[in-house]
């Protein structure tokens, strides 16, 4: 007698694994059956990933100067000759400041600087004298690097005028000297292809996560499926889950293809941790934002209102990631929303994982809040489906 339940187990077991095998295959032959979707992701994982890490800098390079030279002395050729490739480019002279303001305003410059007449005599006489720097701040990031860079010339042309005048070297000077030396780790050449192209691949699987599988339960609204399986003898977790395995499994194999056809190749980003973590963490972020998609798609009454609700959830959760503006710079507000991302923690993982070479120990926090809301957005998603089912 004691037999009987337990081979009655089995059977249910049997059957439950063969509904979840056959869901999840399902899920294969729709997505492999739309070509325009599987274009774009090809798309996503290699060419704009190339081209955010090829066409995308954060440095300066290259500024267009130009120079109103009205001393053209000895000691102003010499300090226009400091301004010069990476950071500068001199691109020619201006006659006036109205041409000045002129290239200015039609973006062909975006430094100009100004030197006064007289000025070597200053220089040689030990009077006060300064030179004008009129700069494009249209972005504000490389105005301020084209800004720094010049402060930092200039300055360190005037003081070695002045030991020069005095007949001194900097190492003759009695006063105390600070020699700044900077160690820059995990990106010694401060490389931004390797940020640009990282954070791109990140910021595709967080989108592939959330639209995939919104996406495959949309189509099965459109199509009238889903009635057919709310009379199935489908639980609401073999109706769900093998949609988020199934994009899953497709994103993570996106993912490898990046690292090992685009990443390395083309940029020569180094993994210097675990891929297997790598893979891991990737795998349990794509789960928990795949509940986000989950959620929209039991909202969304079609394909469209599922793409417009994407783009409405994944354009936040870029700029609270902490990419393009760092959370302590965020008011108190965004700052506490940022803290709960899951892409806020998935970026420092992965980063941590890839150029840092860190384990698990140093990111079980980051592991732990993606975990954490992977269960808030399930729980969500399937009571929400559940009363729709109802």
């Amino acid at each position: 007698m004691s037999e009987m339940p337990s081979n009655n187990r089995i059977r249910a077991m049997i059957v439950w694994w063969n509904r979840m095998r056959v869901m999840t295959i399902k899920e294969y032959l729709q997505l492999y059956r739309d070509r325009i979707l599987i274009v774009f992701m090809v798309y996503a994982f290699t060419l704009e990933v190339f081209l955010a890490g090829s066409g995308v800098s954060m440095q300066l390079h290259n500024a267009a100067m130009w120079v109103h030279d009205s001393d053209h002395s000895f000691a102003s050729r010499e300090l226009i000759h400091r301004f010069r490739p990476p950071h500068f480019s001199i691109d020619g002279e201006v006659l006036n400041h109205r041409e000045s303001i002129e290239l200015l305003d039609r973006g062909e410059a975006m430094v100009v600087l100004d030197i006064p007449p007289q000025f070597q005599e200053s220089l040689l006489n030990g009077d006060t004298t300064s030179v004008q720097m009129q700069i494009d701040t249209s972005n504000p990031v490389l105005g301020f690097l084209a800004t720094s860079y010049g402060s930092q010339i200039v300055g360190q042309y005037g003081l070695e005028a002045a030991m020069k005048r005095e007949g001194m070297s900097l190492n003759e000077l009695a006063i105390p000297i600070i020699n700044e030396e900077h160690r820059v780790w995990y990106n010694a050449n401060q490389n931004d292809a390797w940020f640009m192209s990282v954070v791109e691949m990140l910021n595709v699987i967080t989108m592939f996560a959330i639209l995939l599988p919104a996406s495959a339960m949309a189509r099965e609204k459109e199509r009238g499926t889903v009635e057919q399986l709310m009379v199935s003898p489908l639980t609401t977790f073999q109706m769900m889950f093998p949609k988020v395995l199934a994009m899953t499994t497709v994103i993570l194999v996106g993912t490898l293809i990046t690292i090992h056809l685009i990443l390395q190749p083309f940029f020569g980003v180094p993994f210097r941790g675990s891929l297997t973590l790598f893979m891991a963490v990737t795998a349990l972020y794509v789960f928990t934002t795949a509940g986000i998609g989950m959620l929209l798609a039991t909202i969304a009454k079609n394909l469209a209102q599922v793409g417009m609700l994407t783009a409405l959830i994944f354009i936040p959760m870029v700029f609270l990631s902490g990419v393009w503006t760092p959370p302590e710079n965020m008011p108190p507000v965004l700052r506490y929303f940022s803290s709960i991302a899951p892409l806020h923690h998935y970026i420092d993982a992965s980063l941590g994982i890839m150029l840092k070479g860190s384990g698990v120990a140093l990111l079980w926090d980051s592991i732990l809040a993606i975990a954490l809301f992977a269960v808030a957005t399930y729980g969500l998603s399937m009571s929400y489906f559940r009363r729709q089912l109802g």
